[in-house]
C-alpha cells in the first residue's frame, strides 16, 4: 500500500510524468488508474514535445509505444477505467474533450463503447456529427443517445414553455394561494407590522398573491430557421426541441427551416424531435439569404408573425440579399429575431458585423435560451 500523502498525489495527476518527485512514496492503484487514463487521452497534446514534455510511452494517436510505458488501453478499458475512477463531473469533462478535443470518434461509433456510455448532451452532439460514419446497428445503438438526451430536454423545456404561455400575472388580488403567483412586496407591505427588531424578521400572517388573466390569442406564425453548420450543433438540438414545445399551441403556427447551401423544410418533422435530428446534416457551406427568403415567402400575416434566424451570421451567400429581405421583413411588421445561438448557455461566436448591419434594418440581434425565446414569443402574441 502507497503512504504517499494525497495531496502531493492530486499534484503529480495534475503534473503528469515530470512531477514523479513529488510523489516518493509512489501512487496508489485507484491513482495509478487514472494517471494512465488521464495519460491515455492528454497525451496526444501535440504541443507536448516542444514544451518538453515526455510523452510516458503515448503516440500522437493514443497507442502506447514499445517500451517501459504501461500496457495499451483500448476506448473500452479507458471508459470503464473513467467511470470507476473519476467523479461524475470529471467523466463529463474527460468524454466531452475525448470527443470534440481530439476526435476519438470511437467513444459514439464503436458498439462496445455504446452499450456502456451514459447518454449526455456531449455525446447527442458527438452522435449529430458522427452519424454519418455509422453502419445501421450503430446507429440503431447511437439512437438511444438521441432519444434518451432529447426526451430530458423536452421534459424540462415544455415546463418552460407552458410557464410562458400561461397567462400574466395582473396587478389584482387572488384569493387563490398559488406560489407562482405570490406577490412578494404587496406582502412585505401587508405585514410590516409584525415585524420583530429583536430578531429582524417579519412574521407573515397575510400572504398576498397576484391573479392571471387568460391571454386572448390571435393567431400567429412562428418560423425558425436554422443553420445547420457543425458550430451550430447545440442550436440545431435546441431548435428542434423547441419547436416540438412550441407545435400545437393555442394561436401558433410553428415551423422549422434547416439550411446549409440548401433549405430543408422539417416542419412536418416537428412532432419527433427524434427522428427529426437524425435527418440533420450537419455541415458544408452556409446561405443564410436563400434560408431566409424561404421562411420570408412562409408568412401569411407579417404583423402576426416572428421569424427567427439561427445562425452564426457568416454568410457564404449575398450579404445584400439578407439585408434587403430582412428590411423587407421589418418594414411589413414581422418581428424578425437574429440568434446567434439558441441553447442552455446562449453564449455564441459570430459575425459582428453582418449581425450589426442586420440590426440597422430593424432585426432584434441577440442570444437566447430556449425558455427565453418562448416568453418573447409569449409576450408578442399577448399584446
Amino acid at each position: 500500500m502507497s503512504t504517499t500523502d494525497p495531496g502531493l498525489e492530486r499534484w503529480r495527476l495534475i503534473l503528469g510524468p515530470p512531477g514523479d518527485a513529488c510523489a516518493g512514496g509512489g501512487l496508489s492503484d485507484d491513482s495509478a488508474g487514472r494517471d494512465r487514463a488521464l495519460g491515455w487521452l492528454y497525451g496526444r497534446d501535440s504541443d507536448l514535445e516542444q514544451r518538453g514534455v515526455r510523452r510516458g510511452g503515448v503516440k500522437p494517436s493514443g497507442e502506447r509505444t514499445a517500451g517501459d510505458g504501461p500496457s495499451a488501453l483500448t476506448t473500452v478499458d479507458w471508459l470503464d477505467d473513467v467511470h470507476r475512477l473519476f467523479p461524475k463531473e470529471t467523466i463529463e469533462r474527460l468524454e466531452r474533450d475525448a470527443v470534440e478535443r481530439y476526435e476519438i470518434h470511437e467513444v459514439v461509433t464503436d458498439p462496445a463503447v455504446l452499450e456502456r456510455i451514459e447518454p449526455n448532451p456531449t455525446l447527442l452532439r458527438a452522435v449529430l456529427r458522427t452519424k454519418h460514419l455509422m453502419n445501421p446497428e450503430v446507429l440503431a445503438m447511437a439512437r438511444r443517445i438521441v432519444d434518451k438526451v432529447v426526451q430530458d430536454l423536452l421534459r424540462k423545456m415544455a415546463t418552460e414553455v407552458r410557464q410562458a404561455f400561461h397567462g400574466t400575472r395582473s396587478r389584482r388580488p387572488s384569493r387563490w394561494k398559488q406560489a407562482r403567483n405570490f406577490d412578494f412586496h404587496a406582502t412585505i407591505r401587508a405585514n410590516l407590522g409584525h415585524y420583530q427588531p429583536a430578531e429582524k424578521k417579519v412574521y407573515i400572517e397575510q400572504p398576498r398573491f397576484l391573479s392571471r388573466t387568460r391571454r386572448q390569442l390571435d393567431q400567429w406564425q412562428m418560423i425558425l430557421i436554422v443553420d445547420q453548420s457543425g458550430s451550430m450543433v447545440g442550436s440545431v438540438i435546441h431548435s428542434a426541441v423547441t419547436a416540438a414545445c412550441l407545435w400545437g399551441l393555442p394561436g401558433l403556427k410553428t415551423h422549422l427551416i434547416a439550411f446549409d447551401t440548401s433549405v430543408v423544410d422539417l416542419t412536418s418533422d416537428v412532432t419527433d424531435p427524434v427522428e427529426l435530428l437524425m435527418k440533420v446534416q450537419l455541415g458544408g457551406g452556409t446561405d443564410i439569404a436563400r434560408a431566409v427568403e424561404y421562411g420570408a415567402g412562409l408568412i401569411e400575416n407579417p404583423r402576426r408573425s416572428i421569424v427567427a434566424v439561427i445562425t452564426d451570421f457568416y454568410e457564404g451567400g449575398d450579404p445584400y440579399r439578407l439585408i434587403r429581405t430582412v428590411r423587407q421583413m421589418a418594414e411589413q411588421g414581422t418581428h424578425v429575431l437574429g440568434l446567434a445561438a439558441l441553447d442552455e448557455e446562449a453564449n455564441p461566436a459570430y459575425d459582428r458585423d453582418l449581425a450589426q448591419r442586420l440590426a440597422d434594418v430593424g432585426a432584434h440581434i441577440g442570444a437566447m435560451t430556449p425558455g427565453r425565446l418562448a416568453e418573447f414569443v409569449a409576450e408578442r402574441m399577448g399584446r
